[in-house]
């Protein structure tokens, strides 16, 4: 039933209502149409100029959502009568008999998308005398109230703090110079913490999914190989302490390429620093295996494509090299790719040992070996000729032991440096879209001159950002908003269906 129809029969079934409402609207737009009608006039009278131009569309602003504020608070307050006997007795919320109390009571501090209203609303007191639990009210469970904050405001909010280069100053001036809303730091923090737990709360959900429409879009792309799907994990250091002790958030990445090597689209991951990153590597793993068993087209090309890290190779060995699929049981063969940038850094490493001063001839030899790492056995050629060249000079301490350390990388991790292969079915090579990940992620967020946070703080942050940089933002919050609420309220439109239902 669409909207037309819910006002006919709410206009029919309740024909004083409807009257009153529209004296209502009547009177506002008469008081708001006076108002506009002066700022007109003066800017009629005054003739066009930057400087009136200016000043006539910021007032025309202000009263426009002055007037958009009343009818807001209007419109709320009609969905309660005034008489309290003709609300329901008794209402159950969290499993808890609530009673009515007599007389509607005002919330003065409702902040809206258009600026703060007061509500007046029905209350209702927990049965249980011993009971410490707080009175409820059912409109503002069912209008969505978030710590006084309406739906459009905690979300605006919540975007607003969630953007790169954000900062709660800047957020709450924002709040009051677009929408007229004068709030705390505090309550700031009660609405986007609010916010940022529904949308950890639904964001498994909606990235599995959005990973799945992504395989589709590659399964039927163009080219001879297989898509990838392309999982990648990094740290990144938020604060470092004495003795060289650092705290490292993570950050996960999940990617599908096309059958051409073109990366379709990324879904990301982040967490606050903890001692070998356990909650990143449980919401990877679960991301992955949802996408895996959600997924029934042909199994796409599986790579891993980090640095070699602790973390990052801890996870490989754990978790993906035993995994197995979902549904089938079947063991899954995962790529993995240790980073090419990686890589070429303990080039120019061994270079700088092996020349010396000479940096021009370092920097040559550097990107010789940097083509030919990507040429078919490519690690091998490479270790090779350094080997040789080392054989020809004398190297003092410590450029031996950088020397040293750079090669052995490269020994060690042979296997997962095929780069011409990788070229061949369109594996990526590089971590650059975990790398950017951390950075906008991240570091364009808290790592701001003179920031400080908290663990809570920056985990509240991480759960709004990663939603707002997946793309999934507005989905995802529309889903928080179609959750059943816990508690219900009979309104005019829901009156109006049952008498339909009644007379068929």
């Amino acid at each position: 039933m669409d909207y037309r129809t819910h006002l006919l029969l709410a206009l029919s079934i309740l024909p004083d209502l409807a009257a009153d409402l529209q004296r209502e609207l009547d009177d506002l737009w008469s008081e708001g149409g006076r108002s506009l009608e002066e700022v007109v006039g003066r800017f009629l009278a005054a003739g066009p100029s930057p400087a009136a131009a200016f000043d006539f569309e910021r007032q025309v602003a202000e009263r426009v959502r002055e007037l958009g504020r009343r009818l807001v608070e209007r419109v709320y307050n009609r969905h309660e009568g005034d008489v309290a006997a003709e609300r329901p007795s008794h209402v159950r919320v969290g499993g808890e008999d609530y009673r009515r109390l007599n007389a509607k009571t005002p919330n003065r501090h409702v902040a809206t998308a258009l600026g703060s209203i007061t509500l007046w609303r029905h209350g209702y007191r927990c049965s249980r005398r011993e009971a410490a639990e707080p009175a409820v009210f059912p409109l503002e469970r069912t209008l969505g109230l978030i710590h006084g904050a309406t739906p459009a405001l905690a979300e605006a909010a919540s975007r607003y703090l969630a953007e790169g280069g954000a900062t709660q100053r800047t957020a709450l001036e924002r709040l009051k110079s677009h929408h007229g809303v004068d709030w705390g730091a505090e309550r700031l923090r009660q609405v986007t913490a609010a916010v940022a737990r529904s949308m950890a709360e639904v964001r498994p959900e909606l990235q599995v999914e959005r990973v799945l429409e992504l395989l589709r879009q590659a399964e039927g792309s163009r080219g001879s190989t297989k898509p990838v799907l392309s999982v990648g994990r990094d740290g990144i250091t938020l604060r470092e302490y004495r003795h060289r002790f650092f705290e490292v958030a993570s950050v996960g990445t999940l990617s599908v390429s096309d059958r051409a090597g073109k990366r379709l689209g990324t879904v990301y991951l982040a967490a606050t620093p903890e001692p070998h990153q356990p909650t990143m590597g449980r919401r990877l793993t679960a991301l992955i295996e949802g996408v895996l068993a959600a997924w029934e087209g042909p199994l796409p090309r599986l790579a891993y494509v980090t640095d070699a890290g602790d973390n990052e190779t801890a996870y490989y060995r754990r978790v993906l090299r035993p995994m197995r699929h979902p549904r089938t049981g079947a063991k899954l063969a995962w790529q993995r790719v240790v980073d090419f940038y990686h890589a070429a850094q303990r080039l120019w490493t061994m270079a700088a040992a092996l020349f010396g001063t000479d940096e021009r001839a370092a920097a040559a030899w550097a990107r010789r070996m940097a083509k030919l790492l990507k040429e078919p056995n490519g690690p091998f050629r490479v270790l090779h000729a350094a080997a040789r060249l080392r054989g020809q000079r004398t190297l003092p301490p410590g450029r031996e032991k950088e020397y040293r350390r750079a090669y052995n990388y490269l020994r060690g991790r042979t296997k997962w440096m095929q780069y011409a292969q990788y070229a061949r079915t369109k594996i990526p090579r590089g971590s650059g879209v975990t790398e950017a990940a951390c950075k906008t992620i991240v570091t364009q967020r808290l790592k701001l001159s003179g920031m400080r946070w908290t663990k809570a703080g920056a985990e509240v942050i991480l759960d709004l950002r990663v939603p707002l940089l997946s793309g999934l933002w507005s989905t995802a919050y529309r889903r928080i908003l179609d959750a059943p609420p816990d508690c219900e309220l009979r309104t005019p439109h829901r009156v109006a269906d049952e008498t339909m239902q009644n007379a068929a």
